[in-house]
């Protein structure tokens, strides 16, 4: 009985810290860029690691029966394989687009879930670095938000879905560049924010259009059988 109110009880815990933990990225990442904080890369990057962490625990915390883990793990692998499949097209990938899936179809969780998976796994071959908990932060992020945003049943008017597809790499572009100012731009000055972000935005509208490109080939068929598949083992 003890063990099962620990449980509980710990549940409840990583729920409650579970937006928090999402916000609170942001809001450090743009402390430590506003107030020149030394050291900000690597008290940015661990705060992006509890963030990663305290999800994975929440879900793992959940207790998700088999049935429900192996449509997670089934698009994360998937989307960790378009990544790798596309490559030689510079941020043409699929990463974004079936996260945004998962979200919409499983929910938030399991959308941060098929998001960060993605980045880890397929950085097992692009190579790990600093950057793999920002990417899977990030991933995760527009998955976790396509799940609320869902939930919500917003994404019954194409136009939000596609616009909310090419917005969620724009985010994700801005949480990566902002990775980039914080560790390697010196002094951190608006001139050279600017120069940084104006760099990687047309990367970033690339990535965006690609997204809205995969959900359009992707979100009715996918979908679907989603859809199916939660209706029939009650998920």
């Amino acid at each position: 009985m003890e063990a099962g109110s620990a449980g509980t009880m710990r549940r409840r815990l990583l729920a409650a810290l579970e937006v928090p933990s999402i916000l609170a990225v942001p809001v450090v990442l743009v402390a430590c860029a506003a107030n020149g904080v030394q050291a900000a890369a690597g008290l940015t990057l661990l705060v992006v690691v509890l963030c990663v962490g305290l999800s994975l625990a929440g879900y793992e915390a959940s207790r998700p029966a088999l049935r429900q883990v192996m449509p997670t793990a089934t698009l994360a692998g998937l989307a960790a394989a378009g990544r790798i499949l596309f490559a030689p097209i510079p941020d043409v990938k699929p990463v974004s687009a079936i996260a945004i899936v998962a979200g919409a179809a499983l929910g938030r969780r399991e959308g941060f879930m098929v998001g960060a998976l993605a980045a880890l796994v397929s950085n097992f071959f692009f190579g790990q670095g600093a950057w793999t908990p920002w990417q899977m932060y990030a991933w995760g992020l527009v998955g976790y938000l396509a799940g609320v945003l869902g939930g919500h049943g917003l994404f019954e008017r194409r136009g939000v879905l596609y616009t909310y597809g090419f917005v969620s790499a724009l985010m994700y572009g801005a949480i990566l560049n902002g990775w980039y100012v914080i560790g390697y731009v010196e002094p951190i000055t608006w001139p050279a924010v600017v120069a940084a972000y104006a760099a990687g935005l047309p990367w970033d509208c690339l990535h965006g259009a690609a997204t809205v490109g995969f959900l359009a080939a992707i979100w009715v068929p996918w979908g679907a059988r989603i859809r199916r598949v939660v209706a029939k083992y009650g998920l």
